[in-house]
């Protein structure tokens, strides 16, 4: 029977990093950082050919449920969902899967973030037709790894094992050089690791890009997070019902506060490889997870030369460069003027100025909890 694709979209962060322009309501999902359409359009357009209007599920957050209902008019508002406590993403994750297989038991599942860019649409789309493939035959687990271009702490690595081999236990998809086992999930690692799995040649970095039918995540759930497996099933079935929202309210702040890596891939890979249903499809996507300004920095360097001075990068008014490079610069309508300034991050808005390095960018967030601490809420 074919199977019925739906994509999950994640998009509840507050995108600390990219804080002064990133708020609590108005996080980098709903910014146009690259290009007119926001983060959380592009996503949605991204998966439009794959996947009708009426099969999208998003799950966010209260403070940016309007804003994403406003910018997403064709997705069913019912189906845009405001977690009443953040619970990272198994939770997240498993309350769709929970909702759909009681509506469609053919239902197979993407789990996209809604921050990332990828230039290579065309073979995007090859990779998750692919994976939905898999996932449709069995009780398969696929993600797409991404082949790395460089030694990167920020992300965590998948290890790729043998080839995928018809006759195996377990298989029954068409096998093919394109898809291997994997060996293990990897945290971000320290330089001198990332550097000996790019060297490895096996090793990919987890784009948080998962296929699986609704069946083999409930499954996995209720394995391994039983308590909030219960949960999330009494939420599910309260859906359609009057009191939904009450029951959603009361029942998902009991689940508990685990990623979906931590609480279903490591167990599965823990296994063994011959042992697991965990698959990765190596991919070339022109793929960034757009989480610093140091990362929107080097795409923009790389997408081409609109708002470029050299190797520097400015969103802003007229500009000059005098010996100059490698900074970005965000200040809409000003004159700006770099003078013998290198790799830093300058950031300004009607209240706030932020001014770092690229190296020093992932420490974005640190202002944010000292914003939070001081409460200085009008900033955050």
């Amino acid at each position: 029977m074919k199977p019925n694709f739906y994509s999950i979209i994640l998009a509840g962060g507050r995108g600390t990093r990219f804080w002064p322009l990133s708020r609590q309501r108005r996080a980098k999902q709903l910014l146009a950082l690259d290009g007119r359409r926001t983060m959380m359009q592009q996503t949605v357009a991204r998966l439009l050919p794959l996947c009708r209007a009426e099969r999208f599920w998003i799950v966010t957050n209260g403070y940016l449920r309007a804003g994403i209902i406003k910018q997403l008019p064709r997705i069913p508002a019912a189906q845009i969902l405001a977690e009443p406590a953040g619970r990272n993403t198994a939770p997240a994750i498993g309350l769709a899967a929970f909702l759909l297989l009681r509506r469609d038991p053919n239902a197979v599942l993407g789990l996209f973030p809604a921050d990332h860019v990828i230039a290579d649409q065309k073979a995007f789309h090859k990779k998750i037709l692919r994976a939905v493939q898999i996932a449709a035959s069995g009780a398969n687990i696929v993600t797409l790894g991404i082949a790395p271009t460089r030694p990167d702490t920020g992300y965590g690595y998948i290890e790729g094992g043998a080839a995928a081999a018809e006759g195996e236990a377990g298989i029954s998809f068409p096998p093919g050089e394109d898809v291997l086992r994997v060996r293990r999930f990897t945290e971000k690692p320290d330089l001198q690791h990332a550097q000996q799995f790019v060297n490895a040649g096996n090793y990919y970095w987890n784009s948080g890009m998962f296929v699986w039918s609704a069946r083999t995540l409930v499954g996995a759930l209720q394995k391994y997070l039983p308590r909030t497996a219960v949960q999330l099933e009494k939420i599910a079935a309260a859906w359609g019902a009057r009191d939904f929202e009450r029951t959603f309210k009361r029942l998902y702040p009991k689940c508990e506060n685990i990623s979906i890596d931590y609480a279903v891939l490591e167990p599965q890979s823990q296994k063994g490889e011959r042992a697991s249903n965990l698959f990765c499809i190596p991919s070339s996507l022109g793929w960034n997870d757009l989480g610093s300004w140091a990362a929107l920095y080097e795409h923009r360097l790389q997408a081409g030369p609109s708002g470029m001075d050299a190797t520097n990068v400015i969103d802003g008014g007229p500009r000059v460069s005098l010996g100059a490079e490698g900074n970005y610069v965000y200040a809409p309508g000003k004159f700006v003027a770099l003078v013998g300034i290198k790799d830093a991050v300058v950031v300004e808005t009607e209240d706030a100025l932020l001014i770092t390095t690229r190296q020093h960018s992932q420490d974005v967030g640190k202002v944010v909890r000292y914003l939070d601490e001081k409460k200085l809420k009008k900033l955050v």
